[in-house]
């Protein structure tokens, strides 16, 4: 059964008149985790559309940089967006379930945060209010404010990415010490570890930027000290 089969079969349950936002109290076990993690992303994304205004932009074309869409499956992802972009509850209540079904699996939230900055910059503009929306998300996910501006410096093109934050280092660590922040950073960016998170496996555009990213950090921090 394909991702998208089971997200059409979780939102089945809106007919019986429950909200898009409860159907994240129904997916909290490993397997459902995935399909609760496709389902935020297009939810909160669908919400973020909404507040900066650009409600008629191509929405299946956005969630294409984050998830590997077939083209059967457009239509139920379609779905998805346009039911969290009419339903009543707001995005604030959205980010608070999801945070209650991951928990303190950080990662996670991590991992969700990076494809709504997927989502934004899809356009090739990040608007004002998709920065207050995302920043607001990453408050209610508890995560801290150096990893929403780590994310923020590698996505958003207004300034060059400074390496050590996107590792999530300093510049007085020493190399020994930032080659193995750059390796562990490697490991939890690998494939497995991610699902094992709740990524779904059609997600791997989160990784493969990501491994972009990281390694351009090193090799920059790398050149600079003449490693």
């Amino acid at each position: 059964m394909s991702l998208w089969t089971r997200i059409t079969e979780a939102v089945s349950a809106l007919a019986k008149g429950e909200g898009l936002s409860r159907v994240f109290e129904h997916l909290r076990t490993p397997p459902e985790r995935r399909v609760a993690f496709a389902i935020a992303i297009i939810a909160l994304g669908a919400k973020m559309a909404k507040a900066d205004g650009q409600v008629t932009r191509n929405e299946v074309s956005a969630f294409r940089e984050v998830f590997q869409i077939a083209p059967e499956d457009e239509a139920g992802a379609a779905r998805v967006f346009n039911l969290a972009r009419q339903d009543v509850a707001g995005f604030e209540e959205y980010a608070a379930r999801i945070k209650t079904m991951f928990g303190r699996k950080t990662g996670a939230l991590s991992d969700l945060m990076e494809g709504l900055f997927h989502i934004a910059m899809a356009d090739g503009h990040y608007h004002p209010d998709e920065d207050l929306f995302l920043e607001r998300v990453a408050e209610i996910f508890e995560l801290p404010e150096r990893e929403f501006q780590r994310m923020r410096c590698r996505f958003v093109p207004d300034v060059a990415p400074d390496p050590y934050l996107v590792l999530g280092a300093s510049p007085d660590d020493s190399l020994a010490a930032l080659r193995k922040r750059y390796r562990a950073m490697v490991r939890e960016t690998h494939p497995d570890r991610m699902m094992a998170r709740g990524v779904p496996a059609e997600a791997t555009r989160l990784a493969e930027k990501r491994m972009v990213d990281i390694n351009r950090a090193w090799d920059e921090i790398q050149a600079a000290r003449g490693a």
